[in-house]
């Protein structure tokens, strides 16, 4: 595995960050025929096998239900388990390790939200506010629950740089609104957001705000106390963990007035027919058995994520994200799609009138992987016209190389249709 020792400039911390590649089995392999380009981290990031052999050794050595029994096996899960969730707590400087709830992703965290704190309060004439850069994990919970109650789902504007067009989302955070639930990073375009202002402003107006951070965890550093958000959404697959395990933060007093979404096993304390009483924080929400090994390996994940430093990890990639976008500029028919000033390891583009599938399927037999199509973002790609894009995401294991392989990929797909 690789080290890391202090870095003395910015190249130095970003040449550390990279070395981090050979940590990452499934990057050391030939698709086609050539090396794999991965560059597809947006929809799900490469695991190092850090997170791969904490997994296996949960499977090996300690696989069985937590909190529920007095073998040795059962304690070596509970420990496992609640090591991760100390782990993900200090990761996200939250204030208490009852502020973080496992999920099975940000989608579960969003629902839960939408269902438990939203749905009690909502009524006709209220609403929910979103923006228009929503992946649709941060759209369709909310249509649902405007739906069951009659609230109605008010959408913020963007502008065509791909960011959100703050004095119009102002003007909507009126006395009518039951919260704003927006993305820390858009999966489409890379626009991050400004929260701290978001957050402040709306908080001046009393509105609770539920960030959907999926995108940025792997990218930003996060301070749920600095943030002052009221409620934070994650998933371990975007941030090089394992799939089916998430993390909704939230705070300790709302939390603490939310009734329980799911009903089930280990989150009660007595159960008899004429009535349950819940478990406590944070176990309230976390019916079932759990995605024991997913936690392990989020664990692993945000102590691996640590050892570089978030603030490594993205000087590293606002680097390679610049040369991204200027090799992108210098190719003949290119268009950009997403161009604020303040962006997070994310290029979506089309080159003249070649459909995006056609570009990832020619990348694809040169070992190059990307995304194309509406990137579960329909509203945004209505905005600029478009059926879909192609879209370029980075991790931190992504180097210089990998963007030259991509710009002459996508010179040899140009040629092909010209």
């Amino acid at each position: 595995m690789s080290s890391v020792s202090p870095a003395t400039t910015p190249q130095a911390a970003q040449r550390e960050v990279a070395s981090c590649r050979e940590d990452f089995p499934a990057l050391h392999q030939q698709i086609n025929g050539h090396p794999l380009v991965y560059l597809d981290s947006a929809a799900s990031s490469q695991q190092p096998a850090v997170v791969i052999d904490a997994i296996a050794e949960y499977q090996r050595h300690a696989h069985a239900n937590v909190h529920r029994g007095v073998h040795t096996l059962s304690h070596r899960a509970t420990d496992l388990y609640e090591g991760a969730r100390d782990d993900i707590a200090a990761f996200l400087n939250a204030a208490s390790r009852r502020e973080i709830v496992f999920t099975s992703g940000t989608t579960e965290g969003i629902n839960l939200v939408a269902q438990s704190f939203c749905r009690p309060k909502l009524a006709a004439g209220q609403r929910i506010v979103i923006s228009h850069l929503e992946h649709h994990s941060n759209i369709v919970p909310w249509q649902l629950v405007c739906e069951q109650t009659g609230a109605e789902l008010v959408v913020a504007p963007i502008n065509e740089r791909g960011e959100v067009l703050l004095d119009e989302l102002y003007d909507l955070l009126d006395e009518r609104v039951t919260l704003l639930a927006i993305s820390h990073v858009s999966n489409a375009l890379g626009t991050v957001l400004p929260l701290g202002e978001i957050i402040s402003t709306a908080h001046r107006r009393n509105i609770p705000v539920l960030v959907d951070g999926a995108q940025a965890a792997p990218h930003l550093a996060l301070d749920m106390q600095t943030l002052d958000a009221d409620f934070y959404a994650l998933s371990g697959h975007k941030m090089f963990g394992p799939t089916g395990i998430g993390v909704l933060y939230a705070k300790e007093q709302l939390l603490d007035a939310m009734p329980p979404w799911k009903g089930g096993g280990d989150m009660i304390l007595e159960v008899r027919f004429s009535g349950t009483v819940y478990n406590e924080l944070p176990y309230k929400f976390e019916a079932g058995t759990p995605n024991i090994a997913g936690a392990a390996g989020l664990g692993a994940t945000v102590r691996y994520l640590n050892k570089f430093g978030m603030e490594r990890i993205a000087s590293h990639e606002k680097d390679l994200l610049d040369y991204l976008t200027s090799s992108l500029q210098k190719l003949d028919g290119i268009r950009l799609f997403g161009t604020a000033a303040n962006k997070a390891s994310v290029q979506s583009f089309l080159i003249d009138d070649i459909h995006p599938h056609d570009l990832g399927t020619i990348l694809d037999h040169q070992g190059i992987a990307i995304r194309t199509g509406h990137h579960c973002a329909m509203p945004v790609m209505e905005f600029f016209g478009l059926p879909g894009t192609a879209r370029a995401s980075l991790g931190m294991y992504n180097n210089r190389d990998d963007v030259d392989r991509l710009i002459g990929g996508l010179s040899k797909a140009a040629e092909l249709f010209r």
